[in-house]
């Protein structure tokens, strides 16, 4: 056993210089931030977005992140630039009518009604319908001159992001089922990662998931409940990936993790925050996009083992898991 315990204790110092290494890395690129309020004309909407870029010359694959209830394009800095730095161009949607303008001019004490009211059909329908209107968009300024995008967006491969309703937005767009409706799949999205992704009411999860084959990643913890749905348990999340059809589709479940645990603003629900989950959230995530937006067999493979925890800083008391 003290063998055992010493090896473990050395693989984590081991890890710790090479995330520090990384780290180093990360900053040492320069990533450049540019804003662009495109509009929609035939839904007279304009989709604000924030995208996360290096410097350097080349084409390079895209992903897009849809930020939670009441957020906004500035959130979750932490990923858009860390995945910028490792090679992707990262766009940041930003959701008229759930973003941070339905709470920001409320008093406080009516702030948490203000964001249950904005939740509805029509403002899921206006989210799912931004992202392929954003990629329509990426495709024209891939092409036109004097764009800072001009030639530098791999579309052929794009991966969808997001987190909480961002999380939903992300399944929307990879095909979950909805009733009376039709899909709100963009089959020209490669990859799906949705952290807080939320399970169909009753026992239809199966159902409208179960069909969805590309590329999954999902994240979630023990205590991540729902900031406007009390009655929400944690452990219903993890449905969504029980759900899911075997073949590249993966888990990560954080113990103690709740669900402000994603995000990177800063407030009393953040206290305590554990100080390994977003490293690991990093890099998880980022092997998955090397995986399936680069085609990374390395990553795959790093994918499919217990790499996860054991090279990222996390304990044995969070879940990997993979199918």
């Amino acid at each position: 056993m003290r063998t055992l315990l010493y090896s473990h204790c050395a693989r984590r110092a081991t890890v710790t210089v090479f995330l520090l290494l990384l780290t180093c890395v990360a900053q040492a690129d320069s990533v450049r931030e540019l804003r662009f309020e495109p509009n929609d004309n035939k839904r007279d909407r304009v989709v604000p977005v924030k995208v996360y870029i290096t410097s350097s010359d080349g084409v390079q694959p895209i992903v897009l992140f849809s930020h939670g209830l009441g957020g906004s394009r500035e959130n979750n800095v932490y990923l858009g630039n860390y995945w910028a730095a490792a090679g992707y161009v990262t766009v940041f949607v930003q959701h008229p009518g759930s973003d941070d303008a339905v709470w920001k001019s409320v008093p406080a004490d009516e702030r948490m009604t203000a964001l249950k009211n904005s939740v509805s059909v029509k403002t899921s329908r206006q989210r799912f319908n931004d992202i392929p209107f954003v990629i329509d968009q990426l495709e024209i300024w891939n092409a036109q001159d004097g764009h800072p995008l001009r030639g530098r967006l791999d579309l052929g491969h794009i991966g969808m992001s997001g987190h909480s309703y961002g999380a939903v937005t992300t399944m929307a767009v990879a095909g979950r089922k909805y009733p009376l409706f039709p899909s709100f799949a963009d089959n020209r999205i490669d990859a799906f990662f949705a952290m807080s992704p939320q399970p169909a009411r009753g026992n239809r999860t199966k159902r409208f998931f179960g069909h969805l084959k590309k590329p999954t990643l999902l994240m979630t913890g023990t205590k991540d409940g729902s900031p406007i749905n009390p009655d929400m348990q944690p452990s219903s999340r993890r449905k969504v990936f029980t759900a899911l059809p075997a073949g590249d589709k993966y888990q990560l479940v954080l113990e103690g993790a709740n669900h402000f645990a994603f995000g990177d603003t800063q407030s009393a629900r953040t206290k305590g925050r554990n100080p390994k989950h977003h490293p690991a959230i990093q890099q998880i995530s980022l092997q998955f996009w090397n995986a399936y937006l680069k085609d990374e067999v390395a990553a795959k493979q790093w994918l499919q083992s217990m790499s996860a925890l054991n090279t990222t800083g996390l304990s044995e008391a969070d879940v990997w898991e993979w199918k």
